[in-house]
């Protein structure tokens, strides 16, 4: 057969497969075992952080825009949720460890620091274990640490999901009424076209783009002031020009940052007055007018 009409037919990879002449009801009977939005008890709003390939911060993002929410907002209480279950980074950024206790509902209690709930694979193994497990485990992992998990009361969940647009990705943005997706990049070009993909799963799934942060965006020189574009230039901007998607802010690369994750003190609470925690505090403005 030949290769152009084996796939001849419309498949969509995040919704249901059809082909032009299917019926309104045809399609809408081969929804149905489509995971059906459901809300997490006690959270008022969920957004999701993703990137279309590891290592742009993404992580360092998500620890940092919550605890800036939560500095724009005093009033609010603020969670995070690690969905990265092979390699969960939440532990150390946020300086915790330990097994969660259970509730009396049997519930597990989320672990705080900086007073901010936090829920990760990485407090149920140990750190130096590698998590080998199939996809339906995975799922199984996060449907607990979704739904099993005492978050209430709540008014903001933020979701470090794992890098790419796999099984993982997509079932949270379809079981999940989320306010909406940011997503997190550095100017190369590599990491700009994964980003793209990621942008086009979650409009699939009809789960708005907040914004994109562009991580590392320039390098400026302690000793001299002289900008450094270490990992390109201006690639947000590129971005943005031709999806349409909003900047939410540009963080510029110190070592710093680094240092203080490292340790388990992210720079908005350990340097509140530092360049870095302005930018943050600045998406943090965009993204609760933008989801509230």
């Amino acid at each position: 057969m030949c290769i152009c009409r084996r796939f001849s037919t419309h498949e969509d990879p995040f919704g249901v497969r059809s082909s032009p002449k299917q019926t309104d009801h045809q399609r809408q009977m081969m929804a149905k075992g489509l995971p059906k939005q459901r809300p997490i008890e006690g959270v008022k709003n969920i957004i999701c952080v993703a990137s279309g390939k590891g290592g742009v911060g993404k992580s360092t993002t998500t620890v940092n825009l919550a605890l800036a929410i939560a500095a724009e907002d005093p009033k609010s209480k603020v969670g995070i949720l690690d969905a990265d279950i092979y390699g969960p980074s939440i532990p150390k950024l946020m300086n915790l460890s330990g097994e969660p206790e259970l509730s009396a509902d049997n519930k597990m209690e989320p672990l705080v620091n900086y007073g901010v709930k936090c829920m990760s694979m990485g407090f149920l193994v140990d750190e130096t274990s590698a998590i080998v497990w199939r996809g339906l485990m995975v799922m199984s992992a996060i449907e607990k640490l979704l739904r099993q998990v005492n978050w209430a009361p709540l008014d903001w969940l933020l979701v470090d999901m794992p890098p790419g647009t796999g099984d993982v990705q997509l079932s949270i943005a379809q079981s999940l009424p989320l306010k909406g997706a940011i997503l997190v990049t550095t100017p190369q070009d590599i990491a700009l076209a994964d980003v793209r993909r990621g942008a086009t799963m979650f409009q699939k799934v009809h789960v708005p783009v907040l914004g994109v942060v562009e991580n590392m965006s320039v390098f400026v020189c302690p000793n001299c002031g002289t900008s450094h574009h270490i990992f390109g230039q201006k690639g947000a901007q590129k971005l943005s020009r031709e999806t349409g998607i909003e900047i939410l802010g540009e963080v510029p690369l110190d070592g710093r940052v680094c240092e203080l994750s490292d340790a388990g003190q992210p720079i908005v609470v350990a340097e509140p007055n530092s360049s870095q925690t302005a930018v943050f505090k600045s998406i943090a403005r965009k993204v609760l007018e933008k989801a509230s």
